[in-house]
């Protein structure tokens, strides 16, 4: 039986992928995981929410509306984008572009400068670029990976990148938390040290910087994915080509639930828990931080530790992937996620699992000195275990679920279906936030998501 060209292309690829190449796939995880780790979820977001805002419950509500708005942007625009590089276009041109948009975003976080409300939406614009370039480069880095491996290996190389990306995270965490950003209480890093920039603590410029930070990491780590990894052979674009591409894209909507109903399911529950998921980590930082007060150390320490756990679990979940299949990792994995999530957000300043009364933690007490803090740090241990299987078996799962000559164009649904309602998780969030005033009530929205999102997973029909 005869092949088709892409099919071989696919082929040959795969027979000549050099280990460099490989690497340099891996570190694109490790070159954009800062932005995730330092901004969204454990430095810039609380410090936006608890630092430059005068107001915590308006500060969370409005970044809520930045990020809903962003990553609405980015999914409407990742499949139209994916179906036109799939009509024979290389990848990295487009990661080239998006990694300018991301850059400059985060280069603008710097203008954050406590107490000026007037810089408010400079930042606001700045975090949505780099939303938008991370989440659009990602999905392009996503579709190299059916072409490297075999599908026999996806999951592994899938759960690499993942754990990678956690270490990233990790390392740029220690690097920021412990030697620059200081506690503004004490003048210290996280690892008792002054900072090693002599930076202004009265305008917080050590948690700014977290922004320039991200950037100038990322253009050093991603070199070597433009430098070593293959790519489809180089080519002008084209109208012809353009065209093309919208009209599969066209014809892609009409058949993907005709040709490929286990896609479209998996797809629409993705659709529902990836927002979930981005959700609780998005504001279980900014949560901690106006329930306990955590400042730079604490929030480091945090962060580190959730790290590590993320690390081990996506480790593990790539291994178990590739015995136990995508799907089953999944849904054990989600499970694990909502009780963890469950068991953070029955968590306040004076009880845990919602009726138990405990102390409430004392003024100048150590690190994580309160049960209150203890029990939110074990629950969050079990959020980061969880949810690295969860990120890299779904994006195993649509590789070997989808055709080959279509892998950009579902890889940009699966980014779509990941983002299309990731707005809605932070709007409701920001919703239920600004008409209850309670941070806890608004950040449990996210829950209905991942409920919703397993209960569908749960019908899909999974290859073997």
């Amino acid at each position: 039986m005869s092949q088709s060209p892409r099919k071989a292309e696919a082929l040959a690829t795969l027979q000549t992928v050099p280990r460099r190449g490989l690497v340099g796939w891996v570190l694109f995880d490790w070159a954009t995981q800062p932005f995730y780790t330092l901004v969204v979820t454990f430095l810039f977001a609380p410090y936006f929410v608890n630092g430059f805002m005068d107001d915590p419950a308006h500060g969370q509500t409005i970044w809520a509306y930045a990020t809903g708005a962003a990553q609405l942007i980015a999914a409407a625009l990742a499949p139209v984008l994916g179906a036109i590089a799939d009509a024979g276009l290389p990848r990295k041109p487009w990661i080239a572009g998006f990694s300018v948009l991301l850059v400059a975003g985060l280069s603008g976080l710097w203008f954050a400068i406590p107490g000026d409300l007037s810089l408010v939406p400079v930042v606001l614009l700045s975090f949505g670029l780099a939303t938008i370039g991370a989440e659009l480069a990602t999905v392009f880095n996503n579709a190299m990976m059916p072409g490297l491996v075999s599908g026999k290996r996806l999951g592994t190389l899938s759960g690499l990148g993942w754990a990678v990306g956690y270490v990233g995270g990790l390392v740029s965490l220690a690097l920021i938390a412990g030697l620059i950003v200081t506690d503004p209480n004490t003048g210290k890093t996280l690892f008792g040290l002054q900072p090693v920039l002599a930076l202004d603590a009265a305008t917080r410029e050590g948690d700014r910087l977290v922004g320039p930070f991200s950037a100038l990491w990322y253009l050093v780590f991603v070199l070597p994915l433009f430098l070593f990894t293959p790519d489809r052979p180089d080519a002008p674009l084209q109208g012809g080509a353009v065209h093309a591409g919208l009209r599969r894209l066209v014809r892609s909507v009409k058949d993907l639930v005709r040709e490929h109903g286990p896609i479209a399911l998996f797809l629409l529950a993705r659709m529902l828990y990836a927002d979930g998921l981005g959700a609780v980590f998005a504001f279980g930082g900014i949560y901690a931080a106006s329930v306990f007060g955590w400042g730079a150390a604490e929030l480091g320490l945090f962060g580190i530790v959730l790290t590590v756990a993320g690390t081990i679990g996506a480790l593990t979940g790539g291994l178990l992937d590739d015995r136990l299949g995508s799907k089953a990792v999944i849904v054990t994995a989600l499970l694990f996620f909502i009780a963890g999530s469950l068991g953070v957000l029955s968590i306040d300043a004076d009880e845990v699992l919602f009726v138990v009364p405990v102390t409430s933690k004392a003024d100048g007490s150590g690190l994580f000195a309160s049960a209150g803090e203890q029990a939110y740090l074990a629950f969050a241990v079990l959020i980061g275990l969880s949810a690295g299987p969860i990120q890299a078996s779904s994006r195993t799962l649509l590789a070997r679920l989808c055709p080959p000559e279509k892998t950009t164009e579902f890889f940009g649904f699966f980014a779509f279906s990941g983002k299309i309602t990731a707005f809605a998780a932070p709007l409701a969030i920001g919703l239920v936030t600004a008409l209850t005033d309670s941070q806890r009530l608004g950040i449990s929205a996210a829950l209905a998501f991942l409920i919703g999102g397993l209960v569908l997973l749960l019908w899909v029909r999974a290859p073997r």
